[in-house]
């Protein structure tokens, strides 16, 4: 194959989206006699996007080089600010910086204004966004549109109206930067917009949307992303952090089997090189293995998310709560919290309200749900109205006010069942149950109880359903029962389990498979939230079901 043919299939592939087949062809031009600057750059995305960004940063250093040569001081500029992008990416903040100073002084000699000058902002604007500055990133955002609008340069337009909708976010507008979100999607849709913008623009977008607390949106925009990582099968970059926003929905709509195989297609794609799916990836997992009660498992997951340099919050704060260090975990939130931009401190809220009831601190905690509260009157969005419900109702149950309690919990409620988050709708059921009973409605707090419990087995949430079944104990103690939960085939393979026999003896005794007493004492352990056969012995004699 001739450089020019292998010029020609390399630019074929590009603009039909087959990076792998473009990388092949332009290596394979560029080894006979060399690329031109434009397809070097070309080149690098190819790399980028399969997941080898170190050969592209240096493929881009070899186009920035040429283009000097040439005397294309723009280009040379333009290439000099994406090294810088994606070498923040991989973590390299001092080179990265490095490049951004390189590209600006190239930027500052053109003769005339050029768009590469509205591009050379963005990292600046970034800088203030993440650097507690989001009025002054507003307003570097703007400057950088202004020139998208000048040159008609369709990616850069579109990375500023990301930016300005991140600052405004930040800055409590959500309704504005929603807005701002979906006319930058139109531009990524539409296919106006190259492919590294496309993926930076759909990813950010997607959690900000989270961060909005917008879910159908989030839901509507990972839906799409999919498709676009679906129609570019070979690209490792942004389909790993597909795969981060896949598994976070479905672990807020209960499919954890579906969010922990997502959570692990992220974590291999970040090993083949999308640097931004490792925290996700790990975050989302040890989610569903806090709420599982693998809480070592979950703690292992929070710190490999912990590398990517993000604070893997509010899970590791709640994992100390779930060990009984509500303490320690009031320190890590409100820690986390005081030290993050507002957008993020907001969707910090429910856990904060969580963990300060937990531990004591009922004005702290009234803090938390009247600054939810305020932010729902502002943005009301169903997922933080649900969210406002259940803080308010969380802290008026601990303020001594049911009455006022349960209107809010039975409203969050409905919230949560609305937006089919199940195991939100269960733990704000139990509330509701606490509340019934504070008011002397045992019968009614006993049918919550008993309709969270069911919701939590369902997921396998063995720690929430073993909170209900410890509720609905004390109904049963009440009415002079101890099996709680229990079936009465649980309740007699729980005393034979106190008893010492193992599993194969029991199905003897019972007339039963061994497989049938294996099912029956692993929902004794989940009802019963315990781990092991020693804990279920325990749990019989004091509970008077032992033999």
């Amino acid at each position: 194959m001739s450089t020019e043919a292998g010029i020609d299939e390399g630019r074929a592939a590009f603009r039909e989206h087959r990076w792998t087949d473009a990388f092949r062809s332009y290596t394979d031009a560029d080894r006979l006699g060399g690329l031109p600057a434009a397809d070097l750059e070309q080149l690098a995305t190819a790399e980028i996007l399969t997941g080898n960004t170190p050969a592209g940063v240096d493929t881009l250093t070899r186009a920035h080089e040429e283009y000097l040569v040439l005397g294309d001081v723009a280009g040379a500029a333009r290439c000099a600010g994406w090294i810088g992008m994606q070498l923040m990416n991989l973590g390299d903040a001092a080179p990265a910086g490095g490049w951004f100073a390189r590209g600006q002084r190239l930027a500052d000699e053109l003769p005339e204004p050029d768009a590469v000058q509205g591009f050379l902002l963005v990292p600046a604007g970034l800088g203030k966004l993440f650097g507690g500055d989001p009025a002054g990133a507003r307003e570097v955002f703007s400057q950088a549109a202004e020139f998208g609008r000048r040159f008609q340069d369709k990616d850069l337009s579109a990375l500023s109206l990301l930016g300005t909708g991140q600052a405004t976010l930040m800055l409590g507008s959500a309704d504005e930067a929603l807005r701002m979100f979906d006319e930058a999607m139109v531009a990524v849709t539409s296919g106006e917009v190259s492919p590294i913008p496309s993926g930076i623009i759909y990813c950010a977008v997607i959690g900000n949307c989270h961060l909005a607390f917008d879910l159908q949106r989030a839901l509507e925009w990972t839906v799409a992303l999919d498709r676009w990582c679906t129609d570019r099968p070979d690209m490792v970059s942004f389909s790993g952090q597909c795969q981060h926003h896949r598994a976070e929905l479905f672990r807020l709509h209960g499919a954890w089997t579906e969010a922990l195989g997502a959570a692990a297609v992220a974590q291999a794609l970040f090993a083949k090189g999308d640097p931004q799916a490792g925290y996700g990836g790990y975050y989302e997992q040890g989610e569903i293995q806090r709420l599982t009660g693998r809480l070592d498992d979950a703690e292992s997951s929070y710190r490999q998310a912990a590398r990517s340099g993000y604070d893997p919050q509010p899970g590791l704060a709640l994992l100390l709560l779930a060990r009984g260090e509500a303490t320690q975990a009031q320190s890590m939130i409100r820690r986390a919290a005081s030290e993050e931009d507002g957008a993020t401190r907001r969707h910090l809220l429910p856990a904060m309200v969580e963990i300060e009831l937990a531990a004591g601190d009922l004005k702290a905690a009234v803090r938390g749900a009247a600054e939810l509260e305020s932010f729902a009157r502002e943005n009301p969005k169903p997922m933080v109205r649900a969210e406002a419900g259940q803080a308010d109702g969380a802290v008026r149950l601990a303020g001594d006010d049911p009455a006022a309690a349960s209107q809010s919990l039975r409203q969050a409620w409905r919230l949560w069942q609305q937006l089919g988050v199940p195991y939100e709708a269960a733990r704000c059921r139990v509330l509701i149950g606490l509340a019934c009973r504070a008011l002397g409605d045992e019968a009614s707090a006993l049918m919550d109880f008993e309709a969270a419990h069911a919701g939590f087995l369902e997921l396998g949430a063995a720690p929430a359903a073993a909170w209900a079944a410890s509720l609905m104990q004390a109904s049963a103690d009440d009415a002079g029962s101890a099996a709680g939960p229990l079936t009465p085939r649980e309740t007699e393979v729980l005393r034979l389990v106190a008893s010492g026999k193992g599993n194969r003896a029991i199905a003897a005794e019972l007339y039963l498979s061994e497989k049938t007493v294996a099912r029956h004492v692993s929902n004794i352990f989940l009802k019963l939230g315990l781990s092991s056969r020693a804990a279920a012995t325990s749990y019989a004699y004091q509970h008077g079901l032992a033999g």
